[in-house]
Parts: C-alpha cells; structure tokens; sequence
C-alpha cells in the first residue's frame, strides 16, 4: 500500500518532484569538492527532509517548489539535529570501511585512490578484486545501518521537532513492531530494483555507441534512477505517515492527508 500510495503522489506532481530530486543529484555531484564536500555528506538527512516536505506537500494538494529541498536546512529548529545524524551516518560509514578494507589498504597506492574517487572506472582494474569485494560490502553495509536508521529518524527530526536520540529509538522500535510490513516492502522494493538495474545496464551499453543515441539513453538513464529514488522517498513518507499517525502530533506539526481524498 505504501508503494502504491507513493506511485500516487509521485504522478499527481511528476515534473516538480523530478526537478526536486534532479537538484539533489547535482548538488551530490559536488561529493568531491575538498572540504566543501564533507558539508555535503553531512546535509545528506536534511536535502531527504526536504524531498519528504515535497511529498508532503504533494500529499496535502499543493505544489512543492525547489526551494522546499533547502527548507529543513535553512530552518532553524531540528536543522542541527539533521546534521548530527548526518554525522552519526558519516562516522559509521568511516567504521565500516575502516574495519572491512583496513587490512587491505596496503596494496593500493595514493595515486590509485584518487583516480577511484575521481571516478575513474578503469583504475578497477589494476586494483586486487579482493580490495574492490570488500569495498562494496562495507558500502553496502553502511547504506544498510544508515538507512534503517535514518528511514523514520529523519521525517520524526523534521515533522515532529524530535530530538536526535529519540527520534533514532522511535524510530527503531517502529521498525521492529513493524517487521513483517519492513520486510514486504523491502522485497517490493528489490522486485522493482531488479528490472530497473538490468535496464540501467542496457541503456548504459546503449550510450557507450556515442553520437545523438548516447545522449538520449544517458537521458533516460538519468529519469530511471530518479525515478526509482523518488519512489523511495515517497514510500519512506507513505511509511511514516502512516504509522505515526495515530499518535498525538506536537504543536506545528503538518497533519497527515486524509488517503481517501489521496486516492480520489
């Protein structure tokens, strides 16, 4: 239903809701930018906020606007909390690379890790694959801890004004008693993952050809995976919305849609 819901508010204001998240991707893009690129990482909880505000307002019968990308950082109150989970997310990343590819480092060069943080592809080839298996099971995991906690840490930061701690335990127990949904959805989620990662694929063969083809399939490439990421955002806020509705909201806090009307 939550996968469903979001399908929902993801048409009524597709073209909003892609500029929104087409925006992100590009300020994602600046990762690499000495300094300035850690302050990105850590803004990571507050641009989701801001797409979930989006969602929200979609939700409500409005028009979200780009700027609402930015709101959650540019408000003051909950603005600290969202950059301390950004640097909780931060640190455990650093951990999980620390433990899984430490013992590993000695065989990679500077020059090597730069080009692979530059983006080079090709240096995959020069580096020992057992470097580059453990290097995507520590990203992996970091994705995996920082996702189950952020996955109702953040709109609870920002919808409900929580503070950082409770916001992750309520968070978590809300992930526990609702295990067997968690799950489902995790397995709906990978379903839908599955075709888009194989067309992915294709389409990146495609544009590999050069000429007017590749700037097209580069193009809907692009769309695909924006896609498949608002699809996440806006299930992550079907998810919350509806399981923290029940409970009595703080003062100021933006009501949930009636889903009748949703779906009407």
């Amino acid at each position: 239903a939550w996968v469903v819901q979001s399908l929902e508010l993801l048409r009524a204001q597709a073209s909003r809701l892609l500029f929104i998240a087409l925006l992100m991707q590009v300020i994602l893009g600046l990762v690499q930018v000495p300094l300035f690129g850690i302050l990105i990482v850590l803004s990571i909880p507050g641009l989701s906020a801001g797409i979930l505000q989006a969602f929200h307002v979609t939700g409500n019968g409005g028009r979200p606007a780009l700027h609402l990308l930015f709101l959650p950082l540019a408000s003051g109150e909950g603005r600290g909390r969202l950059f301390g989970l950004g640097a909780l997310i931060f640190v455990i990343g650093i951990l999980c690379i620390s433990l899984l590819i430490g013992d590993v480092m000695s065989g990679i060069d500077e020059a090597q890790l730069v080009r692979l943080q530059q983006g080079d592809m090709e240096v995959l080839y020069e580096i020992d694959p057992l470097f580059i298996t453990r290097l995507m099971s520590a990203f992996l995991l970091s994705i995996g801890i920082g996702g189950t906690i952020t996955f109702f840490a953040i709109p609870l930061i920002w919808f409900r004004k929580e503070r950082l701690w409770p916001a992750i335990g309520k968070g978590m127990r809300a992930l526990i008693s609702n295990w067997k949904s968690m799950l489902v959805l995790g397995g709906v989620l990978a379903g839908v993952f599955l075709p888009v990662s194989m067309l992915t694929g294709l389409l990146l063969q495609v544009s590999a050809a050069g000429g007017v083809v590749s700037y097209i399939t580069t193009l809907l490439m692009m769309i695909l995976l924006l896609l498949f990421q608002l699809l996440l955002f806006g299930t992550q806020y079907c998810a919350y919305r509806q399981i923290f509705r029940n409970e009595a909201a703080p003062p100021g806090e933006p009501q949930a849609p009636d889903d009748s009307q949703l779906v009407a």
